[in-house]
């Protein structure tokens, strides 16, 4: 942790297939409210694409310096089918028959159905999260690069990848890759946090 920070710039090198598995394993096994993973993460290799999605990053130089950009996308919405794929999923996994989860599907359906589709979305923006935060961690452990991003325009993100026809919404951006020791200002800077005595209220 104390030796990743938020790359600004970086030197177009590779990461490796096995490492980039990792991240995303990690990213796969964050925990996410009810387990539901409401969101699909876009992973962006392909040079072409990565520039033309940069004007809607605007052009911040990790989207073409990087080796990856990972979108992280919530639902714009549930549907039955989404959680009849998620309850076989369990019953299917666990060995259980899925009429066990009766009581799971009730309360799931309860906390849809009383969220208004903004509040659901939000909701699913904030478990996108939690998976960043994952993906963050596991790239530091892999000794790979990554900024977060929330600086872009999520509606041009969405025209660009086509994201609005899959029911998703871009939420915000992992970049991977690895830091241009000569080019980005903040390599070797002072990491800068809060005190624990500040930052930490103990009770």
């Amino acid at each position: 942790m104390k030796w990743r920070y938020a790359t600004k710039r970086m030197n177009g090198q590779k990461v490796p297939a096995e490492k980039l598995e990792n991240i995303l394993e990690a990213i796969q096994l964050a925990p996410s409210s009810i387990g539901l993973q409401p969101y699909s993460i876009i992973v962006v290799e392909d040079p072409e694409v990565r520039a033309k999605i940069a004007p809607a990053i605007y052009n911040q130089p990790q989207i073409t310096e990087g080796s990856h950009v990972l979108v992280f996308a919530a639902w714009k919405e549930y549907s039955t089918e989404n959680v009849e794929k998620y309850l076989n999923h369990i019953a299917s996994l666990r060995g259980i028959p899925v009429e066990s989860l009766e009581g799971m599907r009730n309360m799931i359906t309860g906390s849809i159905s009383g969220k208004s589709p903004e509040q659901l979305l939000n909701w699913n923006m904030r478990q996108a999260y939690i998976a960043l935060g994952f993906g963050l961690v596991a790239a530091a452990q892999e000794q790979i690069d990554a900024t977060p991003m929330e600086g872009f325009d999520p509606d041009a993100l969405d025209a660009a990848l086509g994201l609005s026809e899959k029911g998703l919404h871009s939420t915000v951006i992992l970049t991977l890759g690895y830091r241009d020791a000569e080019k980005d200002y903040l390599n070797g800077a002072a990491k800068v946090r809060r005190d624990k005595e500040e930052l930490f209220i103990r009770l």
